[in-house]
């Protein structure tokens, strides 16, 4: 009677993100971490590049008028853990904060914000709404061009609470900065 050899699973790298700066060479490609596994994204589409640089330009003229912080646009990494860094969208860190600006972002930053990509919604919604409630980021917006929709999430003592949402013609507002609101068609001039 013959013996079946089951083959050996293939064994996946796990990675640390200073031995990806240290192996990957620079790029835009979308590259994120995620529990050591380098998870690479297409390019964002022009509309969804659109809104993330008119989002920015109000968010950034807003922060500057104030001297409020830093506002950085991806791709830029931000390390949360040794085996986790993603790029988001739009980041803000806050004035007294800015002491977790190296060469990447090493730490929480105050504020995230994520726009939609077909096929990201279970990733912007789900997985890293999670990660950026448990590492302690203050504020998360989720803007969904599809729905039309801007959500703020505040953190609270239980975790993240819907602060604000808008669809078409409402406007979303911010608890870390009360005087920062946004409309959908802000995002689409």
């Amino acid at each position: 009677m013959a013996i079946a050899r089951v083959p050996k699973p293939k064994s996946r790298r796990l990675w640390t993100f200073n031995q990806v700066a240290a192996k990957l060479p620079e790029s835009n490609s979308p590259t994120e971490l995620w529990d050591g596994e380098l998870i690479m994204s297409p390019a964002p589409t022009p509309s969804h590049q659109d809104i993330v640089l008119h989002f920015v330009s109000l968010l950034r003229t807003f922060v500057n008028s104030k001297t409020l912080g830093k506002v950085f646009v991806s791709p830029i990494d931000v390390v949360l853990s040794l085996r986790r860094a993603v790029q988001p969208d739009v980041i803000f860190v806050s004035k007294p904060r800015l002491g977790i600006i190296k060469e990447v972002i090493r730490g929480a930053p105050d504020l995230v914000v994520e726009v939609v990509s077909e096929g990201s919604w279970k990733r912007d919604r789900v997985e890293k709404k999670g990660l950026y409630e448990q590492f302690g980021v203050t504020e998360y917006w989720i803007i969904d061009p599809e729905a039309q929709t801007i959500e703020v999430f505040a953190l609270g003592k239980k975790g993240y609470e819907l602060h604000s949402r808008a669809r078409a013609d409402e406007i979303a507002t911010s608890r870390l900065f009360p005087d920062f609101s946004i409309g959908w068609t802000q995002l689409l001039d």
